[in-house]
């Protein structure tokens, strides 16, 4: 099995899980090789409450020249949730998307935790 087929069958394997609501929305996580894409979604009404990427320009400087390490998470992570709470979600549920929980994914969760969301 490679490597992307592990991902889709992991991600399938969580979203049967995991699922937002009104209450709780979804923060979905997507990871490329250059860029940190995440969203804040009511899978009820399918709907997406914001999104925020570290190639938007709410983040060109305080980001270096990388987009995808760990510094840039955590400023990701920091922005999505001050954006949240001004839209009044503070109660989430994190969708990792298969991906391990450590290095990027756990520093955009635990910069989101800092800053006032809750999971």
């Amino acid at each position: 099995m490679n490597k992307v087929k592990a991902l889709q069958r992991r991600k399938k394997s969580i979203r049967k899980k995991v699922s937002g609501s009104t209450e709780r929305p979804r923060m979905c996580l997507h990871k490329t090789n250059k860029y940190i894409n995440v969203q804040i979604i009511n899978d009820l009404e399918g709907k997406t409450i914001c999104s925020l990427s570290t190639s938007s320009a709410a983040l060109k400087d305080k980001l270096g020249t990388s987009k995808k390490d760990v510094a840039a998470a955590t400023a990701l992570g920091e922005e999505l949730a001050k954006v949240a709470v001004s839209r009044k979600v503070t109660k989430i549920v994190f969708d990792r998307s298969g991906y391990r929980y450590h290095g990027v994914v756990k520093a955009l969760a635990d910069s989101a935790r800092k800053n006032g969301l809750d999971f």
